[in-house]
């Protein structure tokens, strides 16, 4: 078989077994390019089209036959367990920048990604922008394109698991980022809340809570009824990074509650929140139906990600003490 062969082949059994995609691809051909190519150990930019069209396409190259037995063997892994391929490969692309995963965070797939690497939200910043939080880090991919998009920031990438931090420091160390990047383990805010300090005179002062100019927020957010239908391979990721309902309610916004009411006391004056809620727009509109939002265009859409000042935070906390 030549390479193209093997793509070709290997779409054909994802096609008809079903597998579902979504972390990294979208459909059968680019998967099995993704899996065949890394099997290969080529290049994921290695040239598939017609080599009369390009003198450099891989296309008609023989595989040897222990080589196509391991491609073979792969796609029997990827449709048995139905795990996404970044679990597989151990590597997924943001942004085309690489990153480790496996299966103690979720697949990076962040729309955040687009609107740092566009310079979407630039507009929103001031030449005071220094701090950034990444709320949720998860393997830390929005931490290091943040520290990219903004060589004169600090960014501190926070989650409540010590195994997704675990594999967030494998990839700050990859891109070289560790004395721009700070890891921190948090439920929420928590991490950054005030903290009573003892003075010299043994008197206890408040130390006021931790703020940023900039914060990240790809939460869990996914309601119940979405979560019950999910697919295997979504089911593959941890829960706590997928489901917005760990506190018992049903919508989604379990996480994004507490978030919304807190974040003011951590932002500065002119400090953003962003944040991805996917297709949960109605039940995030439902649950804060008076909070003045802008919703950012992405690939997906213009109404998968949203940003809110500090300001509308504010009015909206105090117009819901009213109620």
């Amino acid at each position: 078989m030549t390479l193209i062969e093997l793509i070709e082949n290997g779409t054909r059994r994802l096609t008809e077994a079903g597998v579902v995609f979504g972390h990294g691809t979208t459909n059968a051909f680019d998967e099995a390019a993704w899996l065949t190519l890394w099997q290969l150990g080529l290049p994921l930019d290695t040239p598939l089209d017609d080599p009369a069209d390009n003198p450099d396409s891989q296309q008609k190259v023989p595989v040897s036959l222990e080589k196509q037995a391991q491609v073979a063997a792969l796609f029997d892994k990827r449709i048995t367990t139905r795990q996404p391929a970044a679990y597989l490969t151990r590597e997924a692309w943001l942004q085309g920048v690489p990153f480790y995963v496996d299966e103690r965070t979720i697949v990076p797939r962040s729309l955040i990604a687009e609107v740092l690497a566009e310079g979407t939200i630039d507009i929103w910043l001031t030449d005071e922008t220094r701090h950034v939080l990444d709320l949720c880090t998860g393997n830390g991919s929005l931490a290091v394109l943040a520290a990219m998009a903004w060589p004169d920031v600090a960014v501190t990438g926070a989650d409540l698991s010590p195994d997704a931090l675990a594999v967030a420091r494998i990839n700050v160390d990859k891109h070289g980022l560790a004395d721009r990047i700070t890891l921190v383990e948090s439920d929420g805010l928590a991490a950054f809340q005030a903290d009573p300090a003892h003075t010299a005179t043994g008197q206890t002062a408040c130390q006021a809570p931790q703020q940023f100019d900039l914060i990240l927020c790809n939460p869990p957010y996914v309601n119940a009824d979405s979560m019950a239908a999910l697919p295997p391979e979504f089911r593959a990721e941890p829960n706590m990074a997928l489901s917005g309902n760990l506190s018992g309610g049903t919508d989604g916004m379990d996480f994004i509650r507490p978030l919304l009411a807190q974040a003011p006391a951590h932002m500065t004056p002119d400090a953003v929140l962003v944040l991805e809620i996917g297709h949960e727009r109605p039940y995030f509109e439902a649950a804060f139906p008076t909070l003045d939002v802008v919703w950012l265009a992405t690939s997906a859409g213009d109404d998968q990600v949203l940003l809110v000042t500090r300001e509308a935070l504010e009015s909206f906390s105090l117009e819901s003490s009213v109620r």
